[in-house]
């Protein structure tokens, strides 16, 4: 079905706090643990939160394309596809940590049309399109300013991801010259970036549902959201996001590439 941009962001943001909602439900409820073939964890509230959005997409774009990280692909020829990640921080949510999310973008190709990002736990909402802005619980958020990385705040999920022995080093030297380095990682960062809380948040590995969404709230926030090649998608398997003054400055302490 035709929908304008306005009306997909909307939709995106209803069904981020539809199935965040629903996985709040299970937080800190004591819930079993399975481990999926990658050997990454899942449960019950990632498998629940995800079909109660996807019950929900069916019903209003039943022409449209679903991709989710628990149940794969539906329609993979539909010229419109909706991007879900139930829970973005599952080890977070499993530890009853709150600093977890719930994303959904809605893409043509690789053109990210809407996205949204909700953190039940702590009752936050980003939600974006491009042209449109980026609003953070209904009020449009820009990233920080600061364009002096001695004064910044760099964030990662876990150093330890960083398998190729440059990217560590460089993410060292990076910590090394910021002001304050911290895990508050997977999709929280990039609420902190987006909101002006802190300058960089750095990922070596982001799968599509993972990245989808924050393209378009880091940019619409003013920010730059990039591969480490530099190239600006959400399809590159790993992401940089800053805000705009220091964009050039991380990804040259980084190795990664120019902005593209």
């Amino acid at each position: 079905m035709t929908a304008e941009p306005r009306d997909l962001m909307q939709a995106a943001a209803d069904v981020a706090r539809k199935a965040g909602d629903v996985a709040l439900d299970f937080f800190r409820s004591g819930i079993a643990v399975d481990t999926k073939s990658d050997g990454t964890p899942v449960t019950v509230a990632d498998r629940t939160a995800e079909w109660t959005a996807r019950q929900w997409l069916e019903e209003r774009f039943p022409e449209d394309g679903i991709l989710g990280e628990e149940f794969g692909e539906t329609r993979p020829g539909a010229k419109r596809r909706w991007i879900l990640d139930p829970i973005d921080g599952t080890k977070t949510f499993i530890r009853g940590v709150p600093l977890w999310g719930t994303l959904v973008a809605v893409a043509e190709g690789e053109r990210i049309l809407a996205g949204a990002a909700y953190f039940p736990a702590v009752n936050e909402m980003l939600v974006a399109s491009p042209g449109l802005g980026c609003f953070w619980n209904d009020s449009a958020t820009r990233v920080s300013p600061q364009d002096t990385l001695s004064q910044a705040v760099v964030l990662i999920t876990d150093e330890r991801f960083l398998q190729a022995p440059q990217r560590g080093a460089a993410w060292r030297e990076l910590s090394r010259q910021a002001a304050i380095s911290r895990t508050w990682g997977d999709c929280y960062g990039y609420l902190l970036v987006a909101t002006g809380r802190a300058e960089a948040m750095v990922d070596e590995a982001l799968s599509p549902w993972d990245a989808a969404a924050l393209q378009p709230i880091i940019e619409e926030a003013g920010g730059v959201f990039t591969d480490w090649k530099g190239v600006r998608t959400a399809f590159g398997g790993d992401g940089i996001a800053t805000n705009a003054a220091l964009a050039a400055r991380v990804r040259e302490v980084l190795g990664a590439g120019g902005r593209s």
